[in-house]
């Protein structure tokens, strides 16, 4: 049985923001970026047993701007993310271009 408004996510993307390369569907796509971000670093500091403070003490920040970042509220700077990642996690920040 197939229902008639089903609709693949990239549709729904196209239809409600409009193609790639639009500036609704630029805005989506940056935000859902942010998004991935801060759940990444948000996970990752629960993995390792870490308080936003104790990630904050060592980043050399405050737990708000951790929680910020987090959540989705405030936009972190590539190199506030590699000290994060670096000291931090004690990890390496990768970035790739994708064309």
């Amino acid at each position: 049985m197939k229902t008639k408004n089903l609709m693949t996510l990239e549709e729904f993307k196209e239809k409600n923001y409009g193609k790639r390369g639009t500036k609704d569907r630029d805005n989506l796509e940056a935000g859902y970026e942010n998004f991935k971000i801060g759940a990444l670093i948000h996970d990752a500091r629960l993995e390792m047993g870490m308080t936003q403070e104790q990630l904050a003490e060592k980043v050399g920040t405050t737990k708000s701007y951790i929680s910020k970042i987090e959540n989705n509220v405030k936009e972190a700077r590539i190199s506030t993310l590699q000290k994060i990642i670096e000291l931090g996690f004690g990890g390496r920040l990768e970035l790739n271009i994708k064309l």
